[in-house]
């Protein structure tokens, strides 16, 4: 790889190159990935490493935005993942979920960007999908009554349930356990 082509991946911030080489700044003594999102330095600053090791050896430090000490570093993603780990845990009780969620110290809106943007599918659509995957698993493999099951499931109402089930469906859910069990 030429000098020239890992300038151009440096002013590009392109993350393909990440891991590849390193880039150090001669008058701030901090070394980045080329994906880093901080001010494109001057061209006659920048030297360039095969390896974070090798630009440490010779005296720079990680930066603090792009961490280009750690191999992998993607906070959004991260930040996607929790999300989904406690909505797959929570989904079932509203208040503890909005408790859970808060705890993450960022805002509703702007979770609902990152988990939209790793995953394709909005926070509601995809907690839909979860209760409705379980009340199918309930309907099918249980006895448990269908009031029971609207309450495992999160919802407050019988309606809201029926509702619920019947558009994600196109059955009512006693109709529903009744076509499994055939």
């Amino acid at each position: 790889m030429t000098l020239e082509e890992m300038w151009k991946a440096v002013s590009e911030n392109n993350a393909s190159y990440d891991g590849i080489f390193f880039y150090a700044v001669k008058s701030t003594g901090i070394y980045c990935r080329p994906s880093c999102k901080s001010k494109t330095p001057k061209r006659e600053n920048v030297c360039f490493f095969n390896t974070a090791e090798q630009a440490r050896a010779e005296g720079f430090r990680p930066c603090k935005r792009c961490r280009s000490d750690l191999l992998d570093y993607k906070p959004i993603k991260e930040i996607a993942e929790k999300v989904k780990r406690r909505l797959g845990d929570s989904f079932r009780k509203s208040c503890k979920l909005n408790r859970e969620l808060r705890q993450l110290g960022i805002s509703q809106r702007r979770m609902a960007e990152i988990f939209k943007g790793e995953y394709g599918i909005t926070l509601s659509k995809y907690m839909s999908n979860l209760r409705l995957k379980e009340a199918k698993r309930l309907l099918s493999d249980t006895n448990d009554e269908i009031i029971n099951i609207a309450y495992s499931v999160g919802f407050d109402r019988l309606s809201s349930f029926y509702r619920f089930f019947k558009n994600g469906t196109g059955l009512p859910p006693a109709a529903y356990r009744k076509e499994c069990r055939k």
